[in-house]
């Protein structure tokens, strides 16, 4: 979830106009009235040497108020579903998936954090950086770092809305999100935020006790 997750929407702005703004006020005029999002997404890791140790791509959904879908295709493919309830990691080539309990604190990552902005006042302390990259960033650091799995996330905004997204962690590891072609409240399927375990798959994970977890298709 760490990595746990990338709008055309400020058309009328010049990209002069929009440098100037900050990176809050882009922030605010990227999120308002904003209930859902998509966006295909490139995932590159790098290590403390800045060497590149893993690169992915795929598409991300978000709806209000915590709900996602992190669809990796390539180069494994992986699935993530939080359905509001309960979070579904499935790897297909493992045949197995896991599912835990979907906590408030899990669903509010700097991502997430894009469709419930009173949670990201709530869970991060915010604060603009220095403009770089032709985008201007808003810095996030957890108020709980010891519950976090990152020091710090940045958000990079473009003319067009968020276009990249850094997350460094305590081992100097950092991960950095591109976004495209953003989608603003889109029309999502019914099945883009549920999870139903494919046949011979394994489940495994921790659910509450009682909690109703979607069966195992026949």
């Amino acid at each position: 979830m760490q990595t746990i997750i990338r709008t055309l929407f400020i058309l009328s702005f010049s990209v002069t106009s929009v440098v100037h703004a900050g990176a809050r006020q882009q922030m605010e005029t990227f999120t308002k009235n904003l209930q859902g999002l998509s966006s295909p997404f490139e995932q590159t890791v790098y290590n403390p040497d800045g060497k590149v140790t893993d690169k992915s791509s795929g598409m991300v959904k978000l709806k209000a108020p915590r709900q996602f879908r992190w669809q990796t295709l390539k180069p494994y493919p992986q699935t993530i579903v939080a359905d509001g309830n309960h979070i579904w990691i499935y790897d297909p080539d493992l045949e197995q998936v896991t599912v835990r309990n979907q906590s408030a604190e899990e669903s509010n990552s700097p991502l997430a954090v894009l469709i419930d902005r009173s949670e990201m006042e709530r869970q991060f302390i915010v604060s603009e950086a220095a403009n770089k990259n032709g985008l201007v960033w808003l810095l996030l650091k957890p108020k709980k770092p010891d519950d976090a799995p990152f020091e710090k996330a940045m958000l990079g905004f473009s003319p067009t809305g968020l276009a990249r997204m850094e997350l460094y962690d305590g081992l100097g590891q950092r991960t950095v999100i591109s976004f495209t072609q953003w989608q603003r409240n889109p029309k999502f399927s019914k099945n883009d935020f549920t999870f139903t375990p494919p046949k011979g798959a394994d489940v495994v994970g921790d659910v509450t006790p009682g909690a109703t977890v979607t069966p195992i298709r026949d």
